[in-house]
């Protein structure tokens, strides 16, 4: 039998987990403690005792991935991390550097079954979904090899965060809590490439989170060949649902939209965009599209990023083009 990952578990669990093998309650608070410190061992965990840690270590483990490959930009200071996770599988985070502390991109899969053209994490389709542990796990040893706290998350990593639901909210609500790392929810943004129903179930979990949805195309034909996940959730029922979102949390929505240059960068495209999200409570983040050799996507020209940025912010759309870190170590 695979001993328990501890990470997975929340302050709750830990504790009925901790007296369930014979232990006082006192002895999960100290173990929560140490797991939040980002412990790789229960040998690193001194102020238990020695038989408890030999007890830990025969029955459960933490869970913390290991480090395959560290690149670091000169540019910037962005770091990208290849982890390495219990059964062998890798998965990719990010840390960012910006004037309010620091960010991570981590990943909700290892691979992603969404398909959309302009990406990379999806050629080789899912091979599986992460745990919640996994997910706090990426976290958590980025900021023990830094020794520095990271205060933000983006849920844009390798995965699609909606179709593996369940371990996601649960992700959010364990690194939420003050026992742990305590991040504001407001502090958190989960992109999803449009899964209708789990934007209906997210809205009822009243998350007080940054929603991100990877539009890409303001025309359903047009969308369908970029994401195919457009095929089973049509462009108006996904506008539907991102609508009733910002009715039912009060949430402004931050839509993607990645530019892929002669596709979806034109003026008619800007227009119709406009029209789209018309009178709706969101912001529209341009994203100058990074080529993927096997999928022959062409960047976007400066010239027609600032004149798609120009016809929205015309028509009172909140635009920005999204700042470019990493770039010499492909983050």
């Amino acid at each position: 039998m695979e001993p328990i990952c501890l990470l997975d578990l929340s302050r709750e669990e830990l504790g009925a987990w901790v007296a369930g093998i014979g232990e006082k309650p006192f002895r999960a608070k100290q173990i929560y403690a140490w797991l939040y410190r980002g412990v790789a061992s229960f040998a690193e965990m001194t102020d238990l005792s020695k038989p408890l840690r030999e007890k830990l270590t025969d029955l459960a483990m933490v869970g913390l991935p290991e480090i395959d490959t560290k690149l670091v930009s000169k540019l910037d200071g962005t770091v990208k991390y290849l982890f390495r996770l219990r059964d062998g599988e890798t998965v990719e985070s990010v840390v960012m550097r910006y004037k309010h502390g620091l960010s991570i991109c981590v990943s909700s899969q290892v691979g992603c079954r969404m398909g959309c053209t302009f990406c990379a994490s999806t050629l080789g389709g899912l091979v599986r979904s992460l745990s919640p542990g996994e997910i706090v796990g990426q976290l958590l040893a980025a900021q023990r090899d830094l020794g520095e706290r990271i205060g933000h998350i983006v849920l844009m990593g390798m995965g699609e965060p909606l179709d593996n639901y369940d371990a996601v909210i649960k992700f959010l609500k364990l690194v939420n809590d003050t026992e742990g790392l305590g991040i504001s929810y407001r502090n958190i943004s989960l992109s999803t490439c449009g899964i209708v129903d789990r934007i209906y179930d997210l809205a009822k979990e009243k998350l007080p989170i940054t929603l991100s949805i990877s539009l890409h195309a303001p025309f359903s034909e047009m969308r369908s060949r970029l994401m195919p996940i457009n095929r089973k959730y049509p462009l108006a029922s996904l506008m539907e649902a991102c609508r009733s979102y910002t009715e039912t949390t009060s949430r402004r929505i931050s839509f993607e939209y990645a530019l892929v240059g002669g596709v979806n960068d034109t003026h008619e495209c800007a227009l119709a965009l406009a029209g789209l999200l018309r009178g709706m409570l969101c912001h529209v983040n341009l994203i100058p599209v990074n080529p993927v050799a096997e999928r022959a996507m062409e960047r976007t020209n400066p010239k027609a990023i600032a004149h798609f940025q120009e016809v929205l912010a015309n028509r009172h759309i909140t635009v920005t083009v999204r700042r470019e870190l990493g770039s010499d170590i492909n983050a």
